[in-house]
């Protein structure tokens, strides 16, 4: 898609019809793909090509919409908006929940050498209400620390309620995590064989072949150049002052306030990452692929900006479980803190990306 020539209109259809391309081939390879875990495997891979195509298209509908039938665009792009999100909610599901489990693994340190038993327990004591079976598979698999007998020593100043409560944690955001993943999977599974989905199918099944431009299809470079002036703007709205530090206290006060106090002041970076989004979409029509690698950059800090915000929602939901032991609760506090960190580190990462393309530029 490098160095296109042609007048507008041909350059635009050519990359929605690529686009489309796309994403009949990643639908034929879905449907293709066997039940075993290879085909499941395939089966993922394929749904996130559609997605991505599905998102290439319905941004370029929206960047390149006065070249476009108004009406035509208008109708498909939210189609695409719904399917894109719907097949995204599997994979954010499995890769937050990776993220977690690998943080505390990190954050409770290594295992601690195992004491000799001592004596037996002691009568009436019973297991904590969210503790895991012996041998579960998050303690087992991600070897956090298991509880100490009583007396016994911490290794790596890492401190006891953070030791005992990691793999208590763990097996928790691992049971809801992976039910929100499978009731994910399973919506997906739905909007696949729906009529609605099957309507926008038809739909980019004959834009592979035909796109209604309009008449008056001029240039596409004032288009572009306007989504980035939107996206330039919505920086300006960003507190890159406070990201130049790489702790911000302030904002780490935020995030561990009130429920509602991480997602006010995460909007207006997700906003920036949407926009930059379309940005670089744009600049592939034009035939900029790959994108500038300062702008890849930026992009990829958003990324883990919006993955960490989420990962530290998911753990305060999960502290918010009725009659877990406190051990679990302060275990999960840390990771809240520790995923907030990664979300000021993100946005520091961004900083230092943007203010070195301007400086480029």
């Amino acid at each position: 898609m490098t160095g296109m020539t042609g007048t507008a209109g041909e350059i635009l259809a050519a990359h929605l019809q690529h686009q489309a391309t796309e994403f009949l081939r990643s639908l034929r390879l879905h449907r293709e793909s066997t039940t075993d875990a290879q085909g499941a495997e395939e089966s993922l891979a394929a749904a996130r090509a559609l997605r991505r195509a599905a998102r290439r298209i319905g941004a370029t509908l929206h960047t390149y919409r006065p070249l476009l039938d108004t009406e035509w665009a208008a109708s498909l792009r939210p189609e695409l908006a719904w399917l894109s999100g719907t097949l995204a909610q599997e994979h954010a599901y499995a890769t937050r929940l990776d993220r977690l489990l690998n943080a505390l693994h990190r954050l409770s340190g290594p295992p601690p050498v195992p004491a000799p038993a001592v004596g037996s327990r002691s009568a009436g004591a019973g297991p904590a209400l969210d503790a895991p079976a012996v041998g579960s598979r998050s303690a087992g698999r991600n070897g956090w620390a298991q509880p100490q007998a009583q007396g016994a020593e911490e290794r790596g100043g890492t401190p006891r309620g953070l030791t005992v409560g990691a793999a208590k944690a763990a097996a928790l955001l691992e049971r809801q995590l992976t039910l929100a993943r499978t009731r994910a999977h399973s919506t997906a599974l739905q909007a696949f064989g729906s009529s609605r989905f099957h309507a926008v199918a038809d739909n980019v099944a004959v834009l592979a072949s035909e796109v209604p431009l309009r008449d008056s299809a001029d240039d596409l470079k004032p288009l572009a150049a306007k989504a980035e002036a939107e996206l330039a703007e919505a920086v300006t709205v960003l507190p890159l002052g406070q990201a130049g530090h790489p702790y911000n206290a302030e904002a780490l006060l935020h995030g561990l306030a009130a429920e509602t106090a991480p997602d006010a002041q995460d909007a207006p970076w997700l906003k920036v990452r949407s926009l930059l989004r379309l940005h670089r979409y744009a600049q592939e029509v034009l035939g900029h692929v790959p994108p500038e690698p300062r702008l890849a950059d930026a992009s990829h800090a958003l990324n883990v900006h919006r993955e960490a915000a989420a990962a530290a929602q998911a753990a305060a939901q999960a502290a918010r479980t009725p009659r877990i032991a406190p051990a679990t609760a302060y275990a999960l506090g840390v990771l809240h803190a520790d995923q907030r960190h990664e979300v000021e580190a993100a946005r520091f990462a961004f900083q230092q990306a943007w203010q070195h393309e301007t400086v480029g530029t």
